[in-house]
């Protein structure tokens, strides 16, 4: 019977080794006084304050934890601002809806930070040698059946989850966020202290004291109401909170993007997997996160647009609102300068004649009889966790484009220039989507391993010959 091998070698044309690859869009905001408006609208400098306020020395992970239990209480305020709209034609239930979903995304990516710390400051009688602060007045100590062990529990006295358990309006979507924290914190040596059951009787974490929910909620827009028709517009608030869920989880982003460098420099391949895996799903929350702007009022939000002056003007004079983000575009682009990492992973060089060591290296990889044992164990689930990752980045700039066209118009959509460096042909929101791949050697081993398999296939089918 024929047989096939496979071949680690590329059919492409000699002249293709010599030719530069297409080079990635390299995003820049071009308007600094446009990012620093974007900022202070935001109250950016207040905020980014509190996520680098460190009150534990001794938890190496908090710069990472904190920023996204904030943007989970940000989300609970915005429970309570959106059930409260008193206009009738605001779209309560269905902003509710999303708002719970998005709360328990959240907690999702909030359990898989948590798994694994131990440096988390928890209420415990050890922690203060037995002695409860007086001022916590809604501390319990008990005691398992068949245990000697005490455990404290309390729950948050500053957050707004337990506030919108006691109100009729929100206390069915309160218990289902409660239910998800109780659900996804069982991998965790500690659970929120949010007021969830706490079945298992595990410690709970310092919540006010590290998120600060008193003078995270004091943080609130500061727009004036219109000059001559002293109008206050019930979208502002939305806006704003929105954006300041969004840049709590970039820099959430950010941070996870830091210890994922380090990890892959430390060839710690497994541990470096489950960050990338996070990664993925922070990027699909923010798309989840730009959606909201989708249940706005269209008469409202426009008449804030234009008193905001959010627009794109077709000579790129200015830069559109939502994209003056300048930790949107270091996350995006820090997240796609990992395809310089996989030739570290893969454990090459790079060819500096062009030629496909590292396509053949992976391909390697991919088949090899004894994957994922040894110094190989976790290399491939972080390659396809990349992939994951290049797919996520993508689909969020695509979904924000249809966002943008369906909140602003599509005008506004494609005028939408000023934020990126100039690029000839298309539009920089469907350069995004529409560039080359980031892993141009994983794409071309797989395409090839493919190609092995149908060959292999199709050898194995055909009949041997009679004598």
């Amino acid at each position: 019977m024929a047989t096939t091998k496979l071949s680690p070698l590329s059919p492409v044309r000699p002249d293709d080794k010599r030719r530069a690859p297409a080079a990635s869009v390299v995003l820049k905001v071009q308007d600094s006084s446009a990012a620093e408006a974007y900022e202070q609208y935001l109250r950016l400098p207040e905020l980014s304050r509190l996520w680098k306020a460190a009150c534990c020395p001794g938890w190496p992970d908090e710069g990472l934890v904190k920023p996204a239990l904030q943007a989970l209480e940000i989300t609970f305020r915005f429970v309570s601002v959106a059930l409260s709209d008193p206009r009738g034609y605001a779209s309560r239930r269905e902003l509710a809806r999303r708002l719970e979903s998005l709360a328990a995304r959240e907690v999702e990516v909030v359990a898989a930070l948590c798994e694994g710390d131990r440096g988390a400051p928890l209420a415990e009688l050890s922690a203060s040698e037995g002695v409860l602060p007086r001022e916590r007045s809604a501390s319990e100590v008990w005691q398992l059946p068949g245990s000697t062990a005490a455990v404290v529990c309390h729950a948050s006295e500053s957050s707004l989850l337990p506030r919108l358990a006691a109100w009729d309006k929100s206390e069915t979507l309160a218990a289902k966020i409660k239910y998800a924290i109780e659900s996804q914190m069982q991998g965790c040596a500690f659970s929120l202290g949010l007021g969830e059951p706490n079945l298992a009787g595990k410690p709970v974490l310092e919540y006010d004291r590290v998120v600060q929910p008193h003078e995270l909620h004091a943080l609130k827009p500061r727009v004036a109401p219109e000059p001559k028709t002293g109008y206050r517009n019930r979208e502002n608030e939305a806006l704003f909170t929105i954006h300041q869920i969004l840049e709590s989880w970039l820099c959430a982003a950010s941070q996870l993007l830091t210890r994922l460098n380090s990890r892959i420099e430390a060839k710690d391949w497994e541990a470096a997997a489950s960050d990338c895996w996070i990664l993925e799903r922070i990027w699909k929350l923010l798309a989840d996160i730009e959606d909201l702007h989708l249940l706005m009022d269209p008469d409202d939000f426009l008449r804030l647009k234009s008193q905001l002056a959010i627009r794109s003007a077709p000579d790129g004079t200015d830069a559109s609102f939502c994209f003056r983000s300048r930790a949107l575009l270091h996350a995006a682009n820090a997240t796609r300068d990992i395809k310089k990492l996989v030739p570290w992973v893969i454990g090459v060089e790079v060819d500096p004649n062009g030629g496909p060591r590292v396509q053949e290296a992976a391909m390697r990889l991919y088949h090899g009889r004894r994957r994922g044992e040894g110094e190989d164990a976790g290399k491939i689930e972080l390659l396809q966790a990349f992939q994951a990752v290049e797919v996520a980045v993508r689909r969020f700039f695509f979904a924000y484009r249809q966002v943008v066209a369906a909140v602003c118009g599509t005008a506004e959509a494609s005028g939408n220039r000023a934020l990126f460096v100039p690029a000839e042909g298309t539009d920089p929101l469907s350069q995004m989507f529409l560039e080359p791949p980031y892993f141009p050697s994983l794409d071309a081993a797989k395409t090839f391993l493919a190609d092995y398999w149908v060959q292999h296939m199709a050898a194995s089918s055909v009949p041997s010959g009679r004598s």
